[in-house]
């Protein structure tokens, strides 16, 4: 019996929120920027010890971005946490983290990329619904629009909100049609594929299926596509929603004649039968939609719509 999902208490402009940085550092001018910009949307901003560590590719060590995380939650006075970047580092902190605190002091959490290994494991083992969206230093720092921010906003704030996801000005395109219907998650392909075989694999069984993905070659996402198909992840799963994957084109030389990502998607996925759609602009993109994780929604593929059956905030 699956656990009922907890919903965080929804945010208002002016509550504090968390910064923590669980993969790779960045730069201390971006991180001021980041806190800049946060400040400038209204809510207070505490920033984590990781988001000023630096240890190689990783924002302190494993030790350090666990304690911070797991102390955001704890912090009564933190209604919210973002994380500062992806790049790598959170498997890494995976048995680190205090799964009965998170889930006993739930809060708005948002990331991507990397942090997909966070969703999955909050999703899981902590009952969590948690967003995929955007990040302090990747994307609010940089050429965040409108659109991104509303959408961001629909999902995460009090009031009224729209449960229908749009794109904003990208078609979809359907790549198997009909209707599923099931709980949303999943992330970054590689992050997705990197937890199989571990305590913390993504279970997908009666699920919607998100998989977004950059810089990847074709060959590549064809590996990591094989290995949730041959992992029966992709069969498990009753829908599938393909968003950004940005700049994954061939690039060797090795290969002259390469295949391209469609023709990746219609030899792995297309034969599957699911609903499928492709190009939801969710991932590393701009402008950039957010989609809440570990609540129902309705795929409708013949009519290219999403849409969020539960409010992910209470």
């Amino acid at each position: 019996m699956m656990e009922k999902m907890i919903r965080p208490k929804g945010l208002k402009i002016g509550d504090t929120l968390g910064v923590v940085a669980p993969a790779s550092p960045t730069t201390k001018d971006k991180v001021e920027l980041a806190y800049e910009k946060l400040s400038q949307m209204g809510f207070n901003v505490v920033m984590g010890e990781s988001c000023y560590s630096s240890y190689g590719y990783l924002a302190g060590s494993d030790e350090l971005r666990a304690k911070d995380l797991n102390n955001m939650f704890n912090n009564k006075e933190v209604k919210g946490i973002i994380c500062l970047r992806g790049g790598y580092g959170t498997p890494r902190i995976l048995e680190l983290l205090d799964y009965e605190l998170i889930k006993n002091n739930p809060k708005v959490f948002i990331g991507y990329s990397d942090i997909t290994a966070l969703h999955i494991v909050f999703n899981q083992l902590s009952d969590l619904v948690t967003f995929h969206g955007p990040m302090a230093a990747s994307d609010l720092t940089g050429d965040f629009s409108e659109f991104s921010k509303n959408s961001l906003y629909n999902f995460i704030l009090e009031g009224e909100f729209d449960s229908t996801i749009k794109n904003p000005k990208e078609e979809i395109i359907t790549i198997n049609g009909s209707i599923a219907e099931g709980t949303i998650i999943g992330g970054n392909l590689s992050l997705i594929t990197s937890t199989i075989g571990t305590k913390y694999e993504i279970d997908t069984k009666g699920k919607i299926l998100l998989i977004e993905e950059v810089g990847e070659e074709p060959y590549k996402i064809d590996r990591m596509l094989t290995q949730l198909r041959l992992s029966n992840k992709l069969e498990d799963a009753e829908g599938i929603v393909l968003g950004d994957f940005n700049n994954c084109v061939p690039e060797s030389s090795e290969y002259d004649d390469s295949l391209t990502l469609e023709e990746v998607i219609d030899n792995i996925i297309k034969p599957l039968g699911k609903p499928t759609i492709f190009n939801l602009q969710s991932g590393h993109c701009e402008p950039v939609i957010t989609i809440p994780f570990g609540v129902k929604a309705r795929l409708n593929a013949d009519n290219k719509e999403l849409t969020i059956l539960e409010r992910p905030i209470v």
